[in-house]
Parts: C-alpha cells; structure tokens; sequence
C-alpha cells in the first residue's frame, strides 16, 4: 500500500477508545525525538508509530550486529550490517508511510544537537547505557529548552522509569554526576535509575556485567516492557491525560519478580537512602 493510498484513522482507528478521535489527531501532530535505534530505541520507535504518532526525529551511529539479535527491533539476519536509524525509519514509514522521520546517522554530538530537538514535543531516551556524556548533554540541553525527557531502563526482566521536565529537578539535580568520573557516574546513574533494585537478586551469572569494559547482559522482554511503558507515558505527557509523577519520583516494574515499585527520593543520589545504595553498588562495579 503507498502512502497515496494509505488511511490514518483506519490504521489507527483500534486505538479510539482509549483516545478520543480528537487526541489521535493531537497524537499525529507530535514529534518526538528519540537517541538510539537499539534495543530500547527500535522498540519505542515501534510503539509509538503504532500509537499513532506522526512525527519522529531518530538518531543512531551504529549498525546491526548478530549480538543485537536477542532484544533489538529492527535485528534481523536481512539487516545485519545495516545502519540502524536507516532500518527503523524503514520499519516506521512501513507502518505509517505518511510519518515524517528525520534521521541523524552520525548520532547526537554537540554540532547538531539543535537539530535534532528542533520541533520535539517529548524526548525519549534510548542511547547506551554507558554513553554518560551524551546522555547528560541531551538531558540538559531539553531541561534548558523546557522538553519533557523520559528514559524507560531495561533492567533484568523488567523496566525503570524515569522523567525529568521544569520545573521539577533536572537529571544533574537528581543523579549528581558532575565532577565524577566514569565509574562513579555509573554507579549513580544505576542507582537513580533503580533505587528498588528489584532486578539484582535473580542475575545468575555476574560475569556478565561488567562495567570496566562497559559490557551487560539485557533481554527482549525488558525492552518491550519498556516500550509499553515508554509509550503510556508519552500518551500521557503529550495528551495531558493521568498522572505522570516526574523526578525524583521512579517506578520500577520486574516481571520476573512480579513487583511493582514506586520510590520517592527528594535530593536525588544525595538521599540518605541513595547513598547507603551507592555503598552496596560501588564495589560490584568497581571489581
């Protein structure tokens, strides 16, 4: 079917009832903007252009690999070798070939960071884990531009859940990263991101992780997860519509467990609660 051809309310005409017909036409207006086409990225992609979104700007250096095989959207023997954001913006426009995507196949640096937000209604963040000096640019340069930004963490075999928007605290405010070097940065980063910590009791080989070589273990399940979840919260933000508790609020969600969890950390990694974590997760990383 060509985009001539294709019909948006019919495409999306399952969503109405949980959106009103009005909402769906809010919802094709939007653009977000998500860094990284990966294991998260490919998924949140995937979800909110089937929710109806009209409007993306993706950005992604890297290509796939047969590693990326287990959890990544757009990993496919028939893709292996090809850059990501090129594949997802091809999954995107096959399910909605009237969207609007703007691709940055060099990733977000300082250069074309304001092209890349130029627009954005809601930033979704999906980069590596390990990608600290990226990650805090883009949060800082939305906090500064008043773009609410979400990041939905794979975690185990369930998801994290973060945002940060004015006038509540900014991702510096809550994680404290600055002045720290890359270990400690991650430490805080993980315990921000999970102050439950709900996924560490079931890792059953912690060879796996580790963050000297910047290398962890993730699984498709927890990146669906994720995308479900990422996707509700942009409905919300971008809809006006339920309660989205932003920073220094989190939820954390493990199937495994079947735990759900709702933590509250005013001051961010300077809570005394945060910082008896950050004692228990500085040696595992550091070993």
């Amino acid at each position: 079917m060509s985009a001539a051809t294709f019909d948006y309310q019919r495409a999306f005409s399952r969503n109405f009832g949980w959106v009103t017909a009005a909402e769906q036409e809010t919802l094709r207006s939007k653009r977000i903007a998500i860094a990284g086409m990966g294991g998260v990225g490919g998924a949140h992609l995937r979800t909110l252009a089937r929710l109806g979104v009209g409007n993306f700007n993706i950005a992604d250096f890297d290509r796939f690999e047969i590693h990326n095989m287990n959890r990544q959207a757009g990993a496919f023997m028939s893709t292996m070798g090809q850059p990501k954001v090129d594949v997802m913006a091809g999954i995107g426009r096959d399910i909605n070939p009237q969207a609007d995507i703007r691709m940055f196949g060099e990733g977000v640096t300082p250069s074309n960071i304001d092209e890349f937000l130029r627009d954005v209604d809601v930033y979704v963040d999906s980069i590596d884990f390990f990608a600290m000096d990226a990650r805090r640019l883009l949060f800082r340069t939305c906090y500064e531009r008043g773009i609410p930004a979400l990041t939905a963490a794979p975690l185990g075999m369930g998801v994290a859940m973060l945002g940060f928007a004015p006038p509540g605290m900014s991702f510096e405010q809550y994680f404290k990263v600055e002045g720290h070097d890359h270990q400690e940065q991650f430490a805080r980063f993980i315990a921000g991101l999970s102050p439950a910590m709900l996924q560490r009791n079931y890792l059953v080989a912690p060879e796996a992780v580790n963050f000297v070589e910047q290398r962890g273990p993730s699984t498709g399940m927890a990146c669906d997860l994720c995308a479900g979840v990422m996707g509700t919260a942009v409905l919300k933000v971008l809809l006006g519509r339920g309660r989205f508790r932003f920073a220094p609020w989190a939820m954390q969600f493990d199937a495994y467990r079947d735990r759900l969890s709702f933590t509250w950390r005013p001051g961010g990694n300077a809570n005394p609660l945060q910082q008896l974590l950050l004692m228990l997760i500085r040696p595992r990383l550091r070993g």
